[in-house]
């Protein structure tokens, strides 16, 4: 089993910058593959960054290319979202997720999931 809390989220203007964190705890194998999803009012989950913890490699959504950056920390079992130059469009509730095997940015197939940090931009 694999128990995900994400942090830092909160509310900040325009063009700021924020960093989430998601601190994992749970068996490793689990944890093959870890993603951010957001989810806005209304709208479905999507996918924002994922990163294979094995070997590091990372995949963005369009829309956080070029300013969001996923990134871990193995000796803290943490995953990272730095997210700079915010738009309002980025409010949302933001998901920390982990899977087995695979590596994609398709909610449904995550089994485990955080309880989301809000992030507001104004």
């Amino acid at each position: 089993h694999v128990q995900l809390v994400e942090s830092g989220g909160g509310s900040v203007q325009a063009g700021g910058s924020l960093r989430l964190s998601c601190a994992a705890s749970g068996y490793t194998y689990n944890r093959n593959c870890m993603a951010w999803f957001r989810q806005a009012p209304g709208k479905e989950r999507e996918g924002v960054a994922r990163i294979a913890t094995g070997s590091g490699n990372t995949y963005y959504a369009d829309s956080a290319k070029g300013r969001f950056t996923i990134s871990q920390d193995d000796t803290k079992n943490t995953v990272y979202l730095q997210m700079n130059s915010l738009k309002p469009e980025d409010t949302a509730m933001y998901y920390c997720a982990a899977k087995s095997f695979g590596c994609t940015v398709i909610p449904g197939l995550y089994n485990y999931w955080g309880q989301g940090t809000q992030v507001t931009v104004s």
